[in-house]
């Protein structure tokens, strides 16, 4: 049996380096200045709402005192904000400065680049192979959740498979008329902008993301081509049951990784301003309100808002 096991142990390791080289994590991470643990805390960071160092310390596994040297350290370069819980004043919550995702967001971009060259080199079938091992692989070395302890849950953002632009559509017309009231005269609206993006999709200028959770749709977003320089974030939705996990964030997150990759130079949205929490997301990020202007539609009295950041 130890005989065995050494072996194995020599496969685990040999697995180990050759990871590590051809995913290029023994190079500088990401050709920056910070470590793999220092972008992987940035990480936890962009894509939570707001959040306690325990709570980072815990998902990552780190040592309370060697996160607490990378929180100052980002604190110093004005990259995080701290603000006392309102239940109990000796709890800090931690947050991203619109500095902090400015620094975040070319790093993002470049993970993903990184992961697109890697698969890139093999033929489909291979790249299928290996996503599917790899998720065995994760499957296989998470620790067991106790049965008292509630499940953790899958969220993924993809590309749109036939049937989703009209779940979008539907989830605009159910959730506005039972959260604000709205009429059928929104979803209309967004049953035309809709279409009109299907129809007149520009492939490598316009994407459009799904948001599952545990294999379940809960929100979109849409990268629409405004001009050769301008992008407009359209249709952020998020389903009630999948709010407070950070997904808005990480859909407005992969919009503007995509716009600043792709060359535009502002991207522009519309929105109403009793939709606080996705103002609060675009705010956070540096987008700046531009126009505020009272409207009667769609049975009620609102006040329509566009915003604008430089990209």
């Amino acid at each position: 049996m130890d005989e065995v096991i050494n072996e194995q142990v020599k496969a685990v390791r040999a697995f180990n380096r050759g990871y590590t080289r051809s995913t290029g994590l023994l190079e500088p991470y990401l050709d920056g200045p910070l470590s793999l643990t220092e972008v992987r805390v940035l990480y936890e960071l962009a894509h939570r709402e707001q959040s306690a160092a325990s709570g980072i310390g815990r998902e990552l596994g780190l040592d309370t005192g060697y996160l607490s040297r990378i929180l100052k350290r980002f604190e110093a370069r004005g990259w995080l904000e701290r603000s006392s819980s309102p239940a109990d004043g000796r709890q800090q919550f931690l947050r991203l400065t619109q500095a902090g995702h400015a620094a975040f967001a070319p790093l993002q971009q470049k993970s993903r680049d990184a992961a697109r060259t890697l698969l890139e080199r093999l033929p489909s079938a291979d790249r299928a192979e290996l996503v599917g091992a790899m998720a065995k692989v994760q499957r296989l070395l998470t620790p067991p959740v106790p049965s008292a302890a509630p499940r953790p849950r899958t969220a993924m953002l993809r590309e749109p498979r036939p049937g989703d632009i009209g779940w979008v559509v539907q989830q605009h017309g159910e959730l506005y008329a039972r959260e604000y009231g709205l009429d059928a005269r929104f979803e209309a609206l967004v049953a035309d902008i809709a279409a009109r993006f299907v129809r007149n999709f520009q492939p490598g200028w316009e994407r459009c993301w799904i948001a599952e959770l545990d294999g379940q749709r809960v929100g979109s977003v849409f990268v629409a081509r405004k001009s050769a320089t301008v992008a407009q974030l359209r249709l952020l939705i998020l389903a009630p049951g999948a709010r407070g996990m950070g997904l808005g964030s990480r859909l407005t997150d992969e919009c503007l990784a995509f716009a600043r990759a792709k060359g535009y130079r502002k991207m522009v949205l519309w929105t109403n301003s009793c939709l606080t929490a996705a103002r609060s997301i675009y705010a956070a990020r540096g987008f700046v309100l531009k126009k505020s202007e009272p409207y009667e539609d769609f049975g009620q009295s609102l006040v329509g808002e566009t915003w604008a950041l430089k990209l």
